[in-house]
């Protein structure tokens, strides 16, 4: 096994993971110019759509922070009708980006997905 694919299958056990303790539907670790690096999506989910969509929001809010001179952005948090959509960073290459029932909670959510940003900006994967 290659070392790229070591760390592939590393990226897609932490999102097993995440989707095992919470409920999330879809998820996806993404590089922060959209490229998908790992997926668990359904089949009705484009995942690139969801990943290029996730990059377009962070760098939005990074913006905001920047001009703001606010820090880093650490997690953004959407709250629809019909779904809850969580991106956290992780270190300075990666975001985890999920998307919930609206009824799901988002302290797992994001206690989980927290936990799993961790893992990947220490680089212990």
């Amino acid at each position: 096994m290659t070392s790229t694919e070591a760390v592939h299958e590393t990226f897609n056990e932490i999102l097993m993971e995440i989707k095992r303790n919470t409920g999330i539907y879809a998820l996806a670790i993404v590089l922060r110019d959209g490229l998908i690096v790992a997926s668990l999506m359904p089949e009705d989910l484009d995942e690139e759509t969801l990943a290029a969509m996730t990059a377009t929001i962070i760098k939005a809010a990074e913006t905001v922070f920047t001009e703001l001179d606010k820090g880093d952005v650490k997690r953004i948090i959407i709250e629809g009708t019909h779904a809850k959509i969580v991106a956290v960073t992780a270190g300075k290459d990666f975001v985890i980006v999920g998307m919930a029932n609206p009824e799901t909670s988002l302290g797992i959510i994001l206690h989980s997905m927290r936990k799993a940003a961790e893992k990947i900006s220490q680089r212990t994967i």
